[in-house]
């Protein structure tokens, strides 16, 4: 018989914020949390979301959870067409390779929701070692989206990445 001692550890999740704003205390972070509360509720082990500026901060905090041995990294914010939006270019500074399904899946829900401008987001997702990197845009509702997609893959994936075979 097993108790709750024989049990794995939660997976590690980081949540990245990147902000000019928020990083300088003009505005409270709101997607952060709320990505760190949902990503607890799927029951990972996550502390308060670290909150950078945009650009090379986040690649710093990006190495620093992969360097951390993180399972995943989730990134709000920082995936629009404004020119300090650079989320997805210091993401993929990280990543071994491209999961471009994800980021397809997060585009493609926004869509389906009626949000027209989430085609715009430039988030990518990817894996550098054995972390999955994911880019959500930084509104609370692509958080909350963000969550629903992500609830339905992140055990597999991070399974896999773990070492886990495909389920027979």
């Amino acid at each position: 018989m097993t108790d709750a001692t024989d049990a794995p550890p939660a997976p590690r999740a980081v949540v990245v914020t990147a902000s000019d704003r928020a990083a300088a205390g003009q505005y409270d972070d709101v997607s952060g949390p709320l990505l760190v509360d949902g990503l607890r509720a799927l029951g990972m082990d996550v502390a308060d979301a670290v909150v950078v500026p945009d650009g090379t901060p986040v690649e710093r905090a990006l190495r620093r959870a992969v360097a951390d041995g993180a399972a995943l990294v989730v990134t709000t914010g920082g995936t629009g067409l404004a020119s300090r939006d650079m989320t997805p270019e210091a993401t993929l500074a990280v990543v071994d390779r491209v999961v471009p399904g994800i980021a397809e899946a997060l585009r493609a829900d926004a869509v389906r929701r009626g949000v027209p401008a989430g085609v715009l987001s430039r988030g990518v997702a990817g894996v550098a070692g054995r972390t999955l990197v994911v880019n959500v845009a930084g509104s609370t509702g692509a958080a909350r989206d963000a969550l629903e997609v992500l609830a339905g893959v992140l055990p597999h994936a991070l399974s896999q990445l773990a070492g886990g075979d495909h389920p027979a």
